[in-house]
Protein backbone atom coordinates (compact mmCIF):
# COMPACT_ATOMS: atom_id res chain seq x y z
CA UNK A 1 0.00 0.00 0.00
CA UNK A 2 2.97 2.68 0.86
CA UNK A 3 4.18 1.37 -2.95
CA UNK A 4 1.78 3.04 -5.49
CA UNK A 5 1.75 6.46 -5.38
CA UNK A 6 0.24 8.90 -7.99
CA UNK A 7 -3.73 9.68 -6.50
CA UNK A 8 -2.57 6.98 -3.35
CA UNK A 9 -0.89 8.76 -0.60
CA UNK A 10 0.04 6.20 2.68
CA UNK A 11 0.73 7.83 6.12
CA UNK A 12 2.73 6.26 8.60
CA UNK A 13 1.64 7.26 11.96
CA UNK A 14 3.72 7.02 15.22
CA UNK A 15 1.89 4.70 17.51
CA UNK A 16 -0.71 2.35 17.42
CA UNK A 17 -3.76 1.41 15.75
CA UNK A 18 -6.59 3.03 18.33
CA UNK A 19 -4.36 6.10 17.78
CA UNK A 20 -4.49 5.96 13.62
CA UNK A 21 -8.42 4.97 14.65
CA UNK A 22 -9.30 8.19 16.49
CA UNK A 23 -7.54 10.34 14.23
CA UNK A 24 -10.13 8.99 11.28
CA UNK A 25 -13.04 9.61 13.56
CA UNK A 26 -12.10 13.25 14.63
CA UNK A 27 -11.38 13.76 10.74
CA UNK A 28 -14.70 12.54 10.45
CA UNK A 29 -15.87 14.86 12.80
CA UNK A 30 -14.33 17.63 11.46
CA UNK A 31 -17.26 19.85 9.41
CA UNK A 32 -14.72 21.69 6.96
CA UNK A 33 -12.31 18.54 6.42
CA UNK A 34 -15.86 16.43 5.05
CA UNK A 35 -17.19 19.66 3.62
CA UNK A 36 -14.43 19.77 1.06
CA UNK A 37 -13.38 16.08 0.99
CA UNK A 38 -16.17 14.00 1.60
CA UNK A 39 -14.28 12.11 3.56
CA UNK A 40 -15.38 8.02 3.84
CA UNK A 41 -13.32 4.79 5.45
CA UNK A 42 -12.52 1.35 3.69
CA UNK A 43 -12.32 0.13 7.38
CA UNK A 44 -15.24 -1.37 9.58
CA UNK A 45 -16.31 1.81 10.75
CA UNK A 46 -17.99 2.09 7.10
CA UNK A 47 -20.72 -0.53 6.40
CA UNK A 48 -19.53 -0.56 2.66
CA UNK A 49 -16.71 -2.80 4.15
CA UNK A 50 -19.27 -5.32 6.54
CA UNK A 51 -21.17 -5.52 3.37
CA UNK A 52 -18.67 -8.26 1.13
CA UNK A 53 -17.95 -9.68 4.58
CA UNK A 54 -21.01 -10.97 5.11
CA UNK A 55 -20.80 -12.74 1.85
CA UNK A 56 -18.45 -15.13 3.76
CA UNK A 57 -20.49 -15.97 6.70
CA UNK A 58 -23.99 -16.88 4.17
CA UNK A 59 -22.14 -18.96 2.01
CA UNK A 60 -20.26 -21.01 4.93
CA UNK A 61 -23.11 -21.32 7.35
CA UNK A 62 -25.65 -22.71 3.99
CA UNK A 63 -22.53 -24.94 3.32
CA UNK A 64 -21.89 -26.16 6.65
CA UNK A 65 -26.00 -26.46 7.73
CA UNK A 66 -26.41 -28.36 4.18
CA UNK A 67 -24.19 -30.65 4.57
CA UNK A 68 -23.85 -31.62 8.51
CA UNK A 69 -27.53 -30.72 9.05
CA UNK A 70 -26.22 -28.53 12.12
CA UNK A 71 -26.12 -25.06 12.77
CA UNK A 72 -22.34 -24.21 13.11
CA UNK A 73 -20.05 -21.75 16.04
CA UNK A 74 -18.14 -19.89 14.19
CA UNK A 75 -15.01 -18.62 15.73
CA UNK A 76 -13.93 -15.40 14.27
CA UNK A 77 -10.00 -13.82 15.47
CA UNK A 78 -11.08 -10.34 16.57
CA UNK A 79 -9.18 -6.53 16.75
CA UNK A 80 -11.36 -4.32 16.29
CA UNK A 81 -14.59 -6.75 15.94
CA UNK A 82 -15.65 -5.69 12.49
CA UNK A 83 -15.50 -9.01 10.78
CA UNK A 84 -17.46 -10.51 13.71
CA UNK A 85 -20.40 -7.67 13.67
CA UNK A 86 -20.66 -8.47 9.56
CA UNK A 87 -21.33 -12.08 11.11
CA UNK A 88 -23.67 -11.08 13.28
CA UNK A 89 -25.43 -9.04 10.70
CA UNK A 90 -25.79 -12.20 8.99
CA UNK A 91 -27.60 -14.16 12.36
CA UNK A 92 -29.70 -11.74 12.57
CA UNK A 93 -31.02 -12.34 8.80
CA UNK A 94 -32.09 -15.90 9.68
CA UNK A 95 -29.59 -17.35 8.26
CA UNK A 96 -28.47 -20.98 10.08
CA UNK A 97 -25.46 -20.08 12.79
CA UNK A 98 -25.47 -21.55 16.49
CA UNK A 99 -23.33 -18.70 17.47
CA UNK A 100 -20.22 -16.78 17.40
CA UNK A 101 -16.84 -16.58 19.29
CA UNK A 102 -14.24 -13.93 19.26
CA UNK A 103 -11.20 -15.20 19.81
CA UNK A 104 -8.79 -11.85 21.00
CA UNK A 105 -5.30 -11.95 21.86
CA UNK A 106 -3.65 -10.37 24.92
CA UNK A 107 -5.64 -7.22 23.93
CA UNK A 108 -8.41 -8.77 26.03
CA UNK A 109 -10.86 -5.47 26.52
CA UNK A 110 -13.97 -7.14 25.15
CA UNK A 111 -13.87 -11.16 26.94
CA UNK A 112 -12.89 -8.83 30.21
CA UNK A 113 -16.14 -6.87 29.42
CA UNK A 114 -18.04 -10.18 29.11
CA UNK A 115 -16.74 -11.74 32.41
CA UNK A 116 -17.03 -8.34 34.13
CA UNK A 117 -19.71 -6.64 32.53
CA UNK A 118 -17.47 -3.55 32.82
CA UNK A 119 -16.10 -2.00 29.64
CA UNK A 120 -12.64 -0.58 29.93
CA UNK A 121 -10.60 0.36 26.70
CA UNK A 122 -6.94 0.07 27.47
CA UNK A 123 -3.87 0.89 25.81
CA UNK A 124 -3.14 -2.29 23.18
CA UNK A 125 -0.42 -3.85 23.97
CA UNK A 126 2.18 -5.67 20.85
CA UNK A 127 2.08 -9.16 20.17
CA UNK A 128 2.67 -11.56 17.11
CA UNK A 129 -0.89 -11.19 16.10
CA UNK A 130 -0.54 -7.89 15.64
CA UNK A 131 -3.15 -6.75 13.13
CA UNK A 132 -5.51 -7.29 16.63
CA UNK A 133 -3.45 -5.43 18.58
CA UNK A 134 -6.50 -3.06 19.30
CA UNK A 135 -7.26 -1.57 22.81
CA UNK A 136 -10.69 0.40 21.89
CA UNK A 137 -12.41 -1.49 19.45
CA UNK A 138 -14.96 0.87 17.86
CA UNK A 139 -17.10 -2.11 16.40
CA UNK A 140 -18.71 -2.94 20.04
CA UNK A 141 -20.70 0.17 19.52
CA UNK A 142 -22.27 -0.96 16.46
CA UNK A 143 -22.56 -4.51 18.50
CA UNK A 144 -24.23 -3.00 21.22
CA UNK A 145 -26.63 -0.91 19.23
CA UNK A 146 -27.48 -4.26 17.44
CA UNK A 147 -28.68 -5.89 20.42
CA UNK A 148 -30.52 -3.14 22.42
CA UNK A 149 -27.55 -1.97 23.66
CA UNK A 150 -27.83 -4.72 26.03
CA UNK A 151 -24.99 -6.70 26.83
CA UNK A 152 -27.25 -9.79 28.39
CA UNK A 153 -28.69 -9.54 24.37
CA UNK A 154 -25.45 -9.94 23.33
CA UNK A 155 -23.95 -12.85 25.17
CA UNK A 156 -26.79 -15.08 23.56
CA UNK A 157 -25.07 -15.05 19.84
CA UNK A 158 -21.24 -14.59 21.44
CA UNK A 159 -18.87 -15.24 23.79
CA UNK A 160 -14.95 -13.76 24.26
CA UNK A 161 -11.92 -15.72 24.99
CA UNK A 162 -8.54 -14.66 24.55
CA UNK A 163 -5.62 -16.44 23.62
CA UNK A 164 -1.75 -15.59 24.71
CA UNK A 165 0.99 -15.20 22.31
CA UNK A 166 2.95 -18.80 23.48
CA UNK A 167 -0.69 -20.48 23.16
CA UNK A 168 -0.91 -18.97 19.60
CA UNK A 169 2.59 -20.13 18.81
CA UNK A 170 2.03 -23.80 20.18
CA UNK A 171 -1.08 -23.94 17.87
CA UNK A 172 0.67 -22.88 14.69
CA UNK A 173 3.55 -25.61 15.40
CA UNK A 174 0.92 -28.86 16.33
CA UNK A 175 -1.44 -27.83 13.04
CA UNK A 176 2.33 -27.57 10.96
CA UNK A 177 2.86 -30.65 11.95
CA UNK A 178 -0.56 -32.54 12.16
CA UNK A 179 -1.68 -31.26 9.05
CA UNK A 180 1.30 -29.42 7.77
CA UNK A 181 -1.38 -26.19 7.67
CA UNK A 182 0.42 -22.97 7.81
CA UNK A 183 -1.11 -20.34 10.18
CA UNK A 184 -1.08 -16.98 10.26
CA UNK A 185 -0.87 -15.86 13.89
CA UNK A 186 -4.71 -14.49 13.27
CA UNK A 187 -6.17 -17.66 12.62
CA UNK A 188 -4.15 -19.84 15.25
CA UNK A 189 -5.81 -17.17 18.15
CA UNK A 190 -9.36 -18.44 16.53
CA UNK A 191 -8.02 -22.17 16.51
CA UNK A 192 -6.97 -22.18 19.95
CA UNK A 193 -9.81 -20.71 21.34
CA UNK A 194 -12.08 -23.40 19.19
CA UNK A 195 -10.41 -26.11 20.42
CA UNK A 196 -10.13 -24.63 24.17
CA UNK A 197 -13.74 -23.62 24.32
CA UNK A 198 -16.11 -24.67 21.82
CA UNK A 199 -13.71 -28.81 21.49
CA UNK A 200 -17.40 -30.56 21.25
CA UNK A 201 -19.29 -28.04 19.21
CA UNK A 202 -19.73 -28.07 15.00
CA UNK A 203 -18.05 -25.37 14.37
CA UNK A 204 -16.52 -23.00 11.66
CA UNK A 205 -13.26 -21.48 12.19
CA UNK A 206 -12.57 -17.80 10.14
CA UNK A 207 -8.92 -17.65 8.61
CA UNK A 208 -8.23 -14.28 8.51
CA UNK A 209 -4.43 -13.22 6.87
CA UNK A 210 -2.34 -15.18 4.32
CA UNK A 211 0.95 -16.32 6.84
CA UNK A 212 2.64 -14.61 4.15
CA UNK A 213 1.88 -11.12 5.52
CA UNK A 214 4.00 -12.33 8.31
CA UNK A 215 6.69 -14.19 6.92
CA UNK A 216 9.32 -13.58 9.65
CA UNK A 217 7.13 -14.11 12.26
CA UNK A 218 5.37 -17.40 10.44
CA UNK A 219 8.94 -18.83 9.65
CA UNK A 220 10.78 -18.01 13.40
CA UNK A 221 7.74 -20.21 14.86
CA UNK A 222 7.38 -23.26 12.18
CA UNK A 223 11.26 -23.09 11.57
CA UNK A 224 10.28 -23.32 8.02
CA UNK A 225 10.29 -20.95 5.07
CA UNK A 226 7.12 -19.38 3.13
CA UNK A 227 7.07 -19.10 -0.43
CA UNK A 228 5.97 -15.33 -1.34
CA UNK A 229 3.70 -14.84 -4.39
CA UNK A 230 4.52 -13.36 -7.58
CA UNK A 231 2.02 -10.39 -6.92
CA UNK A 232 3.47 -9.62 -3.31
CA UNK A 233 7.02 -10.40 -4.02
CA UNK A 234 6.96 -7.63 -6.92
CA UNK A 235 6.40 -5.08 -4.24
CA UNK A 236 9.29 -5.63 -2.04
CA UNK A 237 11.46 -4.13 -4.13
CA UNK A 238 9.53 -0.94 -4.80
CA UNK A 239 10.31 1.95 -3.13
CA UNK A 240 8.11 3.20 -0.10
CA UNK A 241 6.28 6.63 -0.85
CA UNK A 242 5.06 7.10 2.82
CA UNK A 243 4.60 9.78 4.89
CA UNK A 244 5.41 9.87 8.47
CA UNK A 245 3.59 11.99 11.01
CA UNK A 246 3.28 12.02 14.83
CA UNK A 247 0.13 11.15 16.36
CA UNK A 248 -1.00 14.88 16.25
CA UNK A 249 -4.35 15.42 14.28
CA UNK A 250 -3.10 18.51 12.72
CA UNK A 251 -0.53 17.26 11.03
CA UNK A 252 -2.89 15.02 9.24
CA UNK A 253 -5.44 17.50 9.22
CA UNK A 254 -2.74 19.46 6.99
CA UNK A 255 -1.55 16.74 4.94
CA UNK A 256 -5.55 16.40 3.83
CA UNK A 257 -6.20 19.89 2.98
CA UNK A 258 -3.13 20.16 0.94
CA UNK A 259 -4.18 17.20 -0.76
CA UNK A 260 -7.83 18.23 -2.03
Amino acid sequence: MTTFGKNIRAICVDGTFDYCQRMVKTAFADAELTKKLGLTSANSINIGRLLPQMTYYTFAANHHFAQIGQKPTIIVPSGNFGNITAGLFVKKMGFPIQRFIAATNANDVVPTYFTTGHYTPRASVQTISNAMDVGTPSNMECILSLYDNSLEKVAEDVTAFAATDEETAITMKAYFEKYNYIADPHTAVGLFVAEKFAPSEQKLVMATAHPAKFKETVEDILSTTIDLSIQLSSLLDKPSKAVSIRNDFEELRGILQDNI
